[in-house]
């Protein structure tokens, strides 16, 4: 998105802009310690599977390239040995921050395979750490490129889906969920990556985007994307999607993903789920945007990707913009947090994601192509494009 990305990293400066107060205040925070992109990541000021997945490689890179600028050098770069020992928990550290994106955990297993393949070949200390720098470098730059990649398969695919359904391909309509533009990303997005080819190529009529929890914030941070990439789109509340499709013309749902299972089902933000059934009903296309590193295939299936729980109290919070608008001293809108429900509830149950069967997605899209379901089965062949 112009001017705004959530992550960049400038000479020794490493800064993510704090999803918490946007869309009215535009803060970038500096991250100047492991611990501090741990609680980035946990805290949702950064959110997102491949934003999560670049903060954590980078936030290694800043530890260690601040490291051989050291004089004395840390213990940890006096032989590869106390560097192992020193990266491992790093690495192990940085992964409990969110466990459903499994972004955080492809990137944290690329680094360590880069760390023991450095040890392997007997370079010291100082070089095994060069090669994890680079390593995180580009598991950072090489987002943006597959997002446009992927972006342009299932753009593509769903123009063609249109005309074999007998439409023109022309003016589609498209629904998402959550948020998966470059605030998500390291650049340009994945499902909301398909949007904005679609806009490009002057093939999208409208898209629509839902509301979902309110700590999740997802459609606002959506809003923030299309406004600045002047898309013509629709926010509509969660619980509104079947009477959209009951009263527009909806051509796709293209989501995101946190996780897709061997077999194609899809861990992704609350509400998508719902947001498949009813496409089901409608007979829309359903459409799982996301890059090769959200593919587990060590995951048979969606039972067994791990959920996770927010802490029942964010379910009952909201944060906006004071209503009429108030400035501070800086000019900025003045925000509040308020309490949308009764103190004293009996239960909470507040989990971030759901996780949609393979028998309801029409089609998964990753850098490498689309897959589709065979004739007759219920589950994807995801081979031929991991």
């Amino acid at each position: 998105m112009p001017g705004l990305t959530s992550i960049r990293m400038t000479g020794d400066k490493l800064e993510i802009v704090n999803q918490l107060v946007l869309p009215h205040t535009t803060e970038y925070i500096e991250i100047n310690s492991i611990e501090q992109a741990h609680d980035a990541i946990k805290s949702m000021k950064i959110r997102g599977a491949p934003a999560i997945a670049s903060l954590a490689s980078l936030a290694l890179v800043f530890h260690l390239s601040q490291a051989l600028e050291l004089s004395p050098t840390p213990e940890y770069l006096a032989s590869p040995e106390a560097l192992q020992g020193h990266v491992t928990p790093i690495l192990d550290f940085l992964y409990t921050a969110r466990p459903t994106a499994v972004n955080l955990g492809a990137a944290t297993r690329r680094l360590n395979k880069t760390l023991q393949s450095s040890l392997v070949s007997g370079k010291h200390a100082r070089a095994i750490a060069e090669d994890l720098i680079a390593e995180g470098r580009l598991i950072a730059d090489e987002d943006e490129s597959r997002n446009r990649k992927m972006s342009k398969w299932g753009g593509d695919w769903l123009v063609e889906e249109d005309k074999r359904n007998g439409g023109s391909g022309e003016v589609l309509n498209v629904l998402t969920v959550c948020n998966t533009g470059s605030l998500a990303t390291s650049g340009y997005g994945t499902a909301l990556g398909l949007i904005t080819y679609l806009h490009e190529s002057s093939k999208l009529g409208k898209a629509y985007y839902t509301q979902t929890a309110p700590y999740h914030q997802g459609s606002r941070l959506t809003a923030l994307e299309l406004k600045a990439l002047q898309i013509p789109s629709v926010m509509i509340c969660d619980t509104m999607v079947g009477s959209l499709f009951q009263h527009h013309k909806i051509h796709a749902v293209a989501v995101g993903a946190d996780r897709v299972a061997r077999n194609g089902d899809t861990a992704n933000k609350i509400g998508t789920y719902n947001a498949a059934v009813l496409a089901a009903r409608h007979k829309i296309p359903f459409i799982v945007v996301a890059p090769i590193s959200t593919v587990d295939l060590d995951v048979a299936d969606g039972a067994s990707i791990p959920i996770e729980h927010r802490p029942p109290l964010e379910a009952c919070l909201v944060r906006g913009a004071l209503y009429p608008p108030s400035f501070d001293s800086q000019g900025n809108k003045q925000q509040a947090q308020v309490m949308i429900t009764p103190s004293d509830l009996d239960g909470i149950y507040n989990p971030s994601f759901d996780v949609t069967p393979a028998e309801l997605i029409t089609a998964i899209v990753t850098e490498k192509g689309v897959a589709v379901k065979k004739e007759g089965e219920s589950t994807f062949d995801l081979s031929g494009i991991v």
